[in-house]
Formats: C-alpha cells, structure tokens, sequence
C-alpha cells in the first residue's frame, strides 16, 4: 500500500481496489498515509490553518433528508431565522475578530428568495471588501446561483452526499433527486464558484465501496473543498438509534482526499470534535486546514441541530478565537485569518 500512497502524492489516480485498500487501513499503515497527507497539506499551506466565520441563518428547510434534524418533519426542531441586521452585525463581530471569510449556511428555506440575499450580499460585500462570502444554502436554480455571484458570493458548498444513486435515494425522500444535486454542483462549478462538495462516513447502509464512489467523484469534478464529517445520529429523525460514522475510516478518507486535492480546502468538521475533544487535532493530522468558529448569535446556535449533541465549546466559536490559538499551537499550527483566494489553493 505505500506505493499507492505514493502515486497519490505525484498526482496518479488509483483504482477502486486500491482506494478500497486505503480506506480499511489501519495501524501503521493508516499512520502513514496520514503523515503523508499532512506532509502534502504543509507543502502547500505551510503550518497554518485557515478560519471561516459561521453564519447558521436559518433552521428552517423544506426537505426531509432521513438523517438530518432540520428536517421538516422534524416538529420538535426549534427553528428561527436571523434577520438581515443580526447577520450584518455577525459579519461585524467576525471582521473585528480577524475574519475574512464568511459562511452563510442554513436549511433549504425558501423564504430566502434571491429577492431577499442579493441585498444582503451586497451589502457585505460592499462593507467588507477584502472578505469572501461563501453561501451554503442548498439546490437553487441556475439562475439563481448567477445572481447571487454577481451580488458578491465566489464560494458555495453544497455537498453531494453520496455519489452512489441508490444510497442518495435510500437517505433522501422520494422528491429529491440525485441528477438534481449532481446538475446543481456542475452549476456552480460552470458559473465559476469556488465549489464545495463532501459527504458522512458511516451513513446507514452505507458501505466502503460507496466511499470509493464519493472519491473517484471528487477525482472527476475537483472541487476546491471537501467537507467530511462522521455521521451522528440524530433522535428526530428516521435514523435515530443507528452508531455514528467510525472515526479511523473517517481520518483515513480525509488523508486519501488531501493526497488526491492537494489544492483543496478540508475542513477539520465540528462533527468529528463532537465525536472527540481532540477532534480538530486528529483532521489537522490527517490533513485539513480549516477550521469553521460559529460566528451565530449565542442564543440560536443549539437550534441549528442537524445532529445530536452539536458541540458548541469555546474553540468552537468566535469568542474563543485566543483559545483556538493556543490549541493549534499546541500541535505546531498557526491561524490564517485571511480569506485564502483561490489560486489552486482556496
């Protein structure tokens, strides 16, 4: 297996049996594909890990994705949606803390029509010139996409979940649609967004083979991020009571994406420090480098609750910025607060 490590690091894709091979490593050989990883991310980014200001503004979303706590069909779900003067006053709060990235995220709520974002986004971009506003707020038309990257967003992250159509089917209700989600990320791609995509680990029925899909997808549209995170259970939903995502198949699949995108933005996900106090250390060791504070308002961010037992300690918000310093430096890592424009880096 070092040899596919090997080929992965001079820029070769594998076959699937060898991706197969990787993910079920463990031990020392698992230990060295994610040195490797690290090595590949500090060639490109150095010691420091990049920050991106949070914002969750809304908890409400029309669909009823299977393992998600804003489902709509959740009706113990608490949900809020901020107002544009909550949000403005977020992106206050963050660039006076440093930030220079923010992350517009919330559930697919149709109440924020392009009629209400495009005033919006202007008006951070326009106050916040040297920030990048990166919008995660699910499927949107064509359209509708262009005219939020003219109003100012360059970034968007929009998972693929799953790029075996029967498990997408299996996690998702019958009127979603995998082409659809595939099409909306090729939108973006072709309106000229920086483009995330990801998947959990440890979705039910999923299995390693599914995984091999999710990479040999990222192999074909490279998108500039990858988010991937455990999957955890969540108690309102249809897949209350399943184990959450295994956490070494997890750091193996951040390792063989970093040597695969070397490029890529990979976030060490709140999920995975939910899962684990050293969380955020184990993805830097595997190769991410950013880290996402929540820059919400205190009183809603245990609302936004795709899963159970969101962590929402210190160094895992804004104010506890010196806090996460410190924690980096711990391990030899530096923050980047700047907004990383993309260069075949992000």
């Amino acid at each position: 297996m070092k040899s596919y490590i090997s080929r992965l690091m001079y820029g070769r894709k594998l076959g699937s049996h060898e991706y197969r091979a990787l993910l079920s490593c463990s031990g020392a050989m698992a230990a060295e594909l994610r040195d490797a990883a690290v090595r590949t991310a500090q060639q490109r980014f150095g010691c420091a890990i990049f920050v991106r200001g949070l914002i969750e503004i809304s908890s409400y979303c029309k669909n009823n994705c299977l393992y998600c706590g804003l489902r709509a069909g959740n009706d113990h779900a608490e949900r809020y949606r901020l107002t544009e003067s909550e949000i403005l006053e977020c992106c206050r709060q963050g660039y006076s803390a440093g930030l220079r990235t923010f992350v517009l995220q919330g559930g697919e709520d149709s109440w924020w029509s392009d009629e209400r974002l495009v005033p919006l986004i202007e008006k951070i971009s326009t106050k916040y010139r040297d920030a990048a506003i990166t919008l995660s707020l699910g499927e949107r038309s064509r359209e509708s996409y262009k005219r939020l990257k003219e109003a100012g967003a360059t970034r968007y992250l929009l998972r693929h979940e799953a790029a075996n159509e029967q498990l997408y089917r299996d996690v998702h209700p019958a009127n979603m649609s995998h082409k659809n989600r595939l099409e909306a990320i090729k939108a973006l791609i072709d309106e000229g967004y920086q483009t995330g995509m990801g998947m959990m680990i440890g979705l039910p029925g999923q299995s390693v083979d599914n995984i091999v899909e999710d990479i040999e997808l990222l192999a074909l549209l490279r998108p500039q991020m990858v988010g991937i995170g455990p999957f955890i259970p969540h108690p309102r939903t249809p897949f209350m009571g399943h184990t959450a995502g295994d956490i070494e198949l997890t750091l193996n699949t951040i390792a063989i994406v970093r040597l695969l995108l070397p490029n890529a933005l990979i976030p060490a996900t709140t999920a995975l420090a939910t899962l684990l106090d050293n969380g955020h250390h184990l993805a830097i060791k595997a190769g991410a480098n950013v880290i996402m504070p929540n820059l919400s308002p205190v009183d809603v961010r245990s609302k936004y609750a795709i899963y159970a037992g969101k962590k929402a300690s210190e160094t895992e918000a804004v104010e506890g910025l010196k806090s996460l310093e410190r924690e980096l430096a711990e391990f030899g890592y530096t923050i980047d607060y700047g907004k990383g424009d993309y260069n075949d880096t992000l």
